[in-house]
């Protein structure tokens, strides 16, 4: 770790990336450190400014004064490092500020709503029971959680509610996780992003023939909402559908099976709390929050300033980008109690692993109802399982966490 007089045993640069094999396995204790000795922290190694306690995170994703789109950061920034700057297309919305960021979000918010995502329960709940109930262990009673559940539930339900044909299912799910990691990933892994461009490309060339079959054929799933909405005269381009289909595939379904994942995986490590989740599966909508609490898929967001900005002990020039560290505002103790115990009975399980402000997740309400249905599937048929030994391995994408 890191070290000077004034932050001893402060980890940074590598030290909190998932390169780093003990941080990729438990990133907690490193994360732990930063927070409780240096809460605002200059990366010497990256030179850029990490920020991990509950009150800072609180104020930064809520500042509407801050940017989030790495094209205004400052030449050589950190953020620099994520972008192609080959590709003159407008990113989407996850990297716009207003006005684009709000005429865009708004173009498919009615989609994502709480009572519009409870409206599509069922038909999660149906994939979900017919995935788990074609989970065959092996000989040695053994199954993979994630190509057999984690991974397919959220692909299935995307490709529904935007309409896309089923059968191609499994190739977007395929691309849209080497796409997200090719993306994310950048420059630290050439070949990978190499695949993830190749991915893309092969998702647009998908989408592009649905929002054309949509023309010609109205229907009323959610690509089929757009089209429509473009042809009675809403301003966006057929290209910023396409990149919304894609955000959509990507962030709707890698975080998603991430979060089932890392929450089954948690909670297969307390078989207690699996016992008790079993008996009662009405406690399944809090045990969701403390899985997100505890270890989000989403593990950091950033933020750029418009001015000069002092945040915490450090100050900021004018177009800098800052980390804000969500997993380690998670366990703040200034937010909960013991934070390092998982406890699906906490009650209050906030945490920040949607983000927040403008830029909460639009997902959020239906990533929790699939995760929700996911859990109560596997928990209905098998009474306990355990983790095989050796048998989990983490993914390497800055940024996200969850199993490979």
């Amino acid at each position: 770790m890191a070290s000077d007089e004034h932050t001893p045993n402060v980890p940074a640069g590598a030290e909190l990336s998932p390169f780093d094999e003990e941080f990729r396995e438990n990133p907690h204790p490193r994360l732990k450190a930063l927070r409780e000795h240096c809460p605002a922290h200059r990366d010497p190694e990256f030179n850029h400014v990490s920020i991990s306690s509950e009150a800072l995170v609180r104020e930064k994703v809520r500042d509407h004064s801050l940017f989030v789109d790495p094209r205004k950061a400052r030449d050589g920034d950190w953020v620099k490092n994520f972008q192609d700057p080959t590709n003159e297309r407008e990113p989407s919305i996850l990297f716009l500020d207003n006005p684009d960021h709000g005429r865009l979000r708004r173009m498919v918010a009615p989609e994502f709503t709480p009572r519009r995502a409870e409206t599509r329960r069922l038909m999660v709940r149906e994939i979900a029971e017919a995935l788990v109930a074609a989970i065959e262990p092996n000989e040695s009673g053994e199954f993979d959680l994630m190509t057999t559940l984690a991974g397919p539930l959220p692909a299935l339900a995307i490709g529904r509610i935007l309409g896309v044909p089923e059968e191609d299912a499994e190739d977007f799910k395929e691309w849209s996780e080497i796409a997200s990691a090719g993306f994310f990933t950048g420059p630290l892994d050439p070949d990978l992003q190499a695949a993830g461009m190749s991915a893309g490309e092969k998702l647009e060339a998908l989408f592009q023939r649905e929002v054309q079959n949509r023309r010609e054929t109205p229907a009323d799933d959610l690509i089929g909402k757009m089209v429509r909405q473009q042809q009675e005269g809403a301003e966006f381009s057929d290209q910023e559908i396409l990149t919304m289909c894609n955000l959509l595939l990507v962030a709707g379904n890698v975080t998603t099976s991430d979060l089932i994942g890392n929450g089954s995986r948690t909670l297969i490590e307390h078989p207690e709390q699996w016992d008790a989740l079993r008996n009662d599966p009405d406690k399944m909508a809090g045990a969701i929050e403390e899985m997100l609490r505890f270890d989000p898929p989403v593990t950091v967001t950033g933020r750029i300033t418009m001015t000069e900005l002092p945040v915490g002990d450090q100050k900021l020039d004018e177009r800098e980008s800052m980390t804000i560290l969500l997993s380690a505002a998670n366990r703040d103790p200034a937010l909960h109690d013991d934070p390092d115990r998982f406890d699906i009975e906490r009650g209050d399980s906030e945490h920040f692993s949607f983000g927040g402000g403008a830029h909460f997740c639009l997902g959020a309400h239906l990533a929790r109802l699939e995760a929700q249905e996911a859990i109560r599937a596997l928990v209905a048929r098998f009474p306990r399982l355990e983790n095989v030994p050796g048998g989990a391995r983490w993914k390497q994408v800055p940024g996200f966490r969850g199993m490979a």
